[in-house]
């Protein structure tokens, strides 16, 4: 049955597909309510105020093919069973207010056609074209008709649909959920997705409200083009300035340079308007006006600044406007010696009664604000008419005042300039804040139906309009008025001196040449007559209305953009103090108490009565957003942004940036004190915004600018070839999650911070099967954390088999080009001996490989260990901001083993909760900056969990690095020669702040009979290398034997891990060392006895010269591979760093990174 043959029956008895289609305004069709599908559309309008009676059968059968109007036949799957299946399978993403449904949905019959069953759905939505005005209603992506006929089987599958892309329940339609990668990837037994938007779609809470006003949209007053842009536009652009202004100009500067001036003034406002053109069709432009754009475009710290400037701009505007009404109103009066005070009072008294009665207006609502300009701009235009009517009609009467009709010589007498205490740059100072108001339309753009037609058309036709009628006044102005008249009729020229007469006005039989020898003496013409245009009319009453109607409606536009821009900025939360305002009233979301503000600071500008001081500041503040607009352009189109897509075409980023560069030029210009008042106040509001961090993303231009520079910087650092004397170190440290080792993790950063690349390796190993999901939303979780702890560093986890293999990963894969990890940084393995000594052997391979990849290798010890994750509340990570947006019920596996200080791979057999943080917060008092290890505070919500001594202590060593070290020292112990990565490394932390008081001292090994030479020797060689250093120690009794009690304590301690051939046949040897590869040969011992006895040594050294040093960084051992087993290498470090001060143990790859050569 086709839908242009369906019987007329009411929906209630026979509930076809085509009732589903045709709809009527207002009315909602039938369709999977929310519990049945997750992809569930309404049929929304997408402007509103379009919708059209129109037959229901027309409507279906013009919308939809006919292949695609059968009705659903195959109803197999019972309607409840499908619905709950629907429901355990797809989550409801539906904006749309229940109350604004109105329409009574058939229940037995919706869920039937809604549903086969719970992979395949349907659902309706509609299109409104910006051009017809009609419905266009076409299946969604998931209806089972449609993909039966386009690809011939059912599948949840999504093809291509405007709903998917929407940000918000925006007024335009629904936002759509599209299925996911995991559903449509994933096995069927596991959970197909979690609750969440993809990519980055999380919703700012402005973005939340937009949702929320956007879902009650019914009834909301919406303007085109014409009414919402190019009226306003006009109406602020023509100010006072046409009628009392632009003749002076002329007679000031002359016909030629008035255009000029008028030319200048329209390129700078043209090239902005072309600019705010290309932002406002880059996507969707919400309420905010300059301020929306420029924040979405530059970031919220420029957005920020301005937009707060340009609100208080416009609220000062209002005063600006208000007054000069009042003056014109008072000047009738006095003329009509009717005042009621004096000048000044009555100024204040009639400016507070018009502020008043515009402040209703705007109250009242946009439609009547609308209305209001609708009739002020028809005055105005009628104003204008009427002046140049009056220029072709010559009256006798006008002559002695210097109006004599158009007349060739007056044109070219006025041509040139003639200057009185001015200058051509003042007389355009004067004349541009004329040309400003080109915002008006953008600034009401969430009152706009369709913004990104609107601007641009408005705004740039205003532009050209407003262009030509100035020009045309200018020309006119100049061509039928002389410069100066004594409005005398007796000043007529006698026969005799007509001879010697040049003036125009002598053709025309009167003599003004007094006006040149008596200064001030005359007050008519051009120079002198301010109200000439309001003489030439042929109606004068109506150019004083002219005068009424440009300040009103200038006024009425200020006072409505201030509120609506002011509005925009406290939603998105910049200023947190200022949240309050962005409460909306009514259908249209009036910011009232936005209105209540703008009216008392118009108020107390009014009260001042005298703006000549305040109106450059005004100038200004439009100026610095005309500037930041261009910039903004410019800025895009470099930064090349696949984002920037702009549908209007006619920009170019040079003529932008030309047009930003003009705009600072003019701000200098019209006041250059103005100017540098703007620019501090802009780099101040800039400096506070940038320090707050507001938690938004709106993907601006300085973020593609940021990737497009370090994309090409780190390219061209791949061409270039290191250098020693740009040699840094580059750690890869093996932290595990980065709150697990702060005492590791804040040590690197003290040295590498601005210094070099620092990324915290974490593998993580398991038999259960990787979820690649979890590890990418924990990789952005941990990176926040670092952020917000001010740790300059990368979080890098991988999931891998086992330790070695992933650290192999990491080694190999971590980094980019130039910016890859050249030392390896690893806590020291403190519980070795308590657990399996298969982690030993892997942890000693840790080391061989990364001398393999000729890596550095870097080991830390504490002997209170590193690893703090198994006490309770130390995966308290985020902020409480971060977790009630981002963590919702997310359980995150941490290593709660305390045997292992460098193994960061093991899975934790017990999940802890991040919502049930207990014991560990941050104090009230620290100033807003999180430390990487928070300190023990009493929850108010549950009681601290007693910590025990041995874990008290870890806490406080834990903590230790983020300390001011005080005047200790840091004790180098360079036995061996690695290249100078233990020298250099010393000294990179002693340049910090936080060590900045502590002394470095070097310790050598030597010959007792050469010490004086040896410590000469190396005080020269520091000196080269140009590194402070207060003492050097030569050690000349390194090779004497240690103490007996030290060697027979280490022969106990490696006891259980010797193989003890002698005792055992060779093949039962042999395979219990390939079984156990970590044991030690009697062989091995006695070979490295020496060795052996050389870490005993050095240890007992260390004790008697360092035990109270601040950090100790000595040379690491190295164990031929192969040779020494991971056992022995082990007891070596172990007897080596035991008992010690923070020890650093460190091995450069023996390639030069210090060098005395400049």
């Amino acid at each position: 049955m086709s839908a242009t043959s369906a019987p007329t029956a009411p929906a209630e008895t026979n509930p076809t597909e085509n009732d589903f289609l045709a709809t009527d305004p207002g009315q909602k069709p039938p369709g999977p309510t929310p519990s049945q599908s997750r992809f569930q559309v309404d049929i929304v309008t997408e402007a509103a105020g379009a919708t059209e009676d129109k037959s229901p059968n027309s409507d279906a059968s013009s919308g939809v093919p006919s292949s695609d109007k059968a009705p659903q036949e195959s109803q197999g799957a019972d309607p409840g069973t499908s619905g709950e299946e629907a429901k355990g399978r797809f989550r409801v993403v539906n904006f749309a207010d229940p109350s604004a449904a109105g329409f009574d949905a058939s229940p037995d019959a919706a869920p039937a056609d809604g549903l086969q069953n719970g992979d395949t759905v349907m659902s309706e939505t509609s299109l409104h074209s910006s051009t017809g005005g009609q419905h266009h209603y076409h299946y969604d992506t998931h209806t089972n008709t449609y993909y039966l006929r386009t690809f011939g089987h059912n599948t949840i599958d999504a093809v291509p649909n405007i709903d998917f892309y929407r940000q918000t329940a925006a007024p335009l339609g629904d936002k759509l959920i599209r299925p996911t990668l995991s559903e449509l990837h994933d096995e069927l037994d596991k959970e197909p997705f979690e609750d969440g938007f993809a990519n980055g779609d999380e919703l700012t809470p402005a973005e939340e409200a937009a949702a929320k006003e956007a879902a009650d949209s019914k009834g909301v007053v919406k303007f085109g083009w014409i009414k919402g842009v190019l009226v306003r536009c006009m109406l602020n652009i023509w100010g006072v300035m046409l009628f009392i202004r632009m003749s002076w100009i002329v007679g000031q500067a002359g016909i030629g340079l008035a255009c000029l001036i008028v030319a200048m003034a329209t390129a700078v406002t043209t090239i902005t308007g072309l600019s705010t053109s290309a932002i406002a069709t880059n996507g969707f432009v919400r309420g905010g006006g300059a301020y929306y754009l420029i924040s979405r475009s530059l970031g919220p710290e420029f957005g920020g600044s301005i937009g707060l400037i340009f609100a208080f701009a416009n609220a000062v505007a209002v005063a600006m406007y208000v007054v000069g009404f009042a003056e014109t109103v008072v000047e009738l009066l006095q003329g009509a010696d009717a005042l009621m005070m004096d000048e000044i009072n009555d100024v204040r008294i009639i400016g507070t009664i018009t502020v008043i009665l515009l402040l209703g207006i705007s109250v009242a609502g946009m439609e009547w604000e609308a209305k209001a300009q609708i009739f002020l701009l028809f005055v105005l235009i009628t104003a204008i008419i009427n002046y140049f009517i009056g220029t072709f009609i010559p009256v006798k009467a006008k002559e002695s005042v210097g109006f004599f009709g158009y007349d060739s010589a007056i044109m070219w007498e006025n041509m040139g300039p003639n200057f009185r205490d001015e200058t051509f740059f003042s007389v355009f100072s004067i004349f541009f804040p004329a040309a400003t108001g080109i915002l008006a339309g953008a600034n009401i753009s969430g009152d706009l139906s369709d913004p990104q037609l609107a601007i641009p058309r408005g705004t740039l036709l205003a532009i050209l309009i407003t262009g030509i009628v100035y020009l045309g006044v200018a020309v006119s102005t100049g061509s039928c008025i002389v410069r100066e008249a004594t409005g005398n009729v007796n000043d007529t020229l006698s026969s005799e001196f007509m001879l010697n007469c040049t003036d125009a006005a002598c053709k025309f039989g009167y003599d003004f040449s007094s006006c040149q020898t008596e200064k001030y003496s005359c007050h008519h013409g051009l120079l002198n007559d301010f109200q000439v245009m309001s003489m030439v009319s042929g109606f004068g009453p109506i150019i004083s209305a002219g005068i009424f109607s440009a300040t009103l409606s200038s006024a009425l536009a200020s006072l409505v953009s201030a509120p609506k821009v002011f509005q925009a900025l406290c939603k998105d939360n910049i200023y947190p103090g200022l949240a309050m305002f962005a409460k909306g009233y009514g259908k249209n979301n009036e910011p009232l108490r936005g209105y209540i503000l703008t009216f008392f600071i118009a108020l107390a500008f009014i009260l001042i009565a005298q703006l000549n001081v305040i109106a450059p500041i005004i100038s200004n503040f439009f100026l610095a957003s005309y500037a930041l607009i261009n910039f903004s352009v410019f800025h895009a189109s470099l930064a090349n942004s696949p984002g920037w897509r702009p549908s209007f075409k006619y920009y170019n980023m040079w003529v932008s940036l030309a047009g930003a560069v003009l705009c600072c030029v003019v701000m200098f210009v019209i006041n250059w004190w103005a100017a540098l008042l703007t620019n501090v106040i802009v780099l101040g509001l800039y400096i506070y915004v940038s320090y707050k961090k507001p938690d938004v993303n709106w993907g601006s231009s300085t973020q593609a600018l940021t990737y497009h520079q370090s994309l090409t910087h780190t390219l061209h650092l791949s061409g270039v070839e290191d250098h020693i004397k740009n040699f840094r170190p580059q750690c890869l440290v093996m932290t595990g999650y980065p709150n697990s080792r702060p005492a590791l993790l804040d040590l690197v950063h003290s040295f590498t911070k601005n210094v070099g690349l620092m990324i915290c390796g974490h593998i993580r190993t398991g038999s259960r099967r990787p979820n690649f999901k979890d590890i990418s939303t924990e990789q952005s979780r941990y990176q926040r954390w670092l952020l917000k702890n001010e740790t300059k560093a990368f979080y890098t986890p991988v999931f891998a088999e086992d330790m070695r293999q992933g650290t192999q990963y990491l080694l190999q894969a971590a980094g980019l080009g130039r910016l890859k990890p050249n030392t390896l940084v690893l806590g020291f393995k403190n519980d070795w001996r308590d657990g399996d000594m298969m982690n030993v052997e892997t942890y000693i391979s840790l080391i061989h490989d990364a001398f393999d990849f000729q890596f550095g290798a870097v080991i830390l010890r504490l002997k209170e260990g590193l690893d703090v994750s198994h006490i309770q509340g130390q995966d308290d990570l985020l902020s409480s901001q971060e977790k009630s947006s981002v963590m919702k019920d997310v359980i995150v596996s941490i290593d709660t083993s305390k045997d292992s200080d460098a193994d960061s791979s093991k899975q934790s057999s017990k999940a802890t909760s991040l919502q049930n943080s207990p014991a560990i917060q941050k104090d009230d008092d620290d100033d807003g900056k999180a430390t990487t290890q928070p300190l023990l505070k009493k929850d108010k919500r549950s009681p601290t969990v007693p910590l025990n001594v041995s874990d008290q202590r870890l806490l406080e060593a834990s903590q230790q690095f983020q300390k001011k070290q005080g005047k200790g020292t840091v004790d180098v112990w360079w036995l061996f020669d690695d290249g100078g990565l233990t020298l250099l490394i010393p000294y990179l932390l002693t340049n910090k702040k936080r060590w900045k008081d502590c002394k470095i001292r070097v310790f050598i090994g030597g010959k007792i009979n050469r010490i004086d030479h040896d410590r000469r020797a190396m005080a020269t060689l520091l000196s080269k290398f140009r590194i402070d250093f207060s003492d050097i120690t030569v050690l000349g009794d390194v090779n004497t034997k240690p103490k007996k009690e030290h060697v027979l304590a280490f022969e106990e301690m490696i006891e259980p891990y010797r193989l003890k051939e002698d005792d055992m046949e060779q093949e039962a040897a042999e395979r219990l060392k390939n079984s156990e590869p970590w044991r030690i040969t009697d062989n091995e011992l006695e070979l490295y006895r020496a060795k052996t006895n050389r870490q005993i040594r050095l240890n007992e050294l260390l004790k008697e010269h360092s035990s109270t040093a601040a950090l100790i960084v000595i040379s690491l051992p190295l164990a031929r591979k192969g040779t020494v087993s991971s056992a022995l290498y082990m007891a070596w470090l172990e007897a080596l760093s035991k008992e010690l001060p923070p020890i650093l143990l460190v091995r450069g790859n023996h390639q030069s990174v210090l060098t005395f050569y400049s």
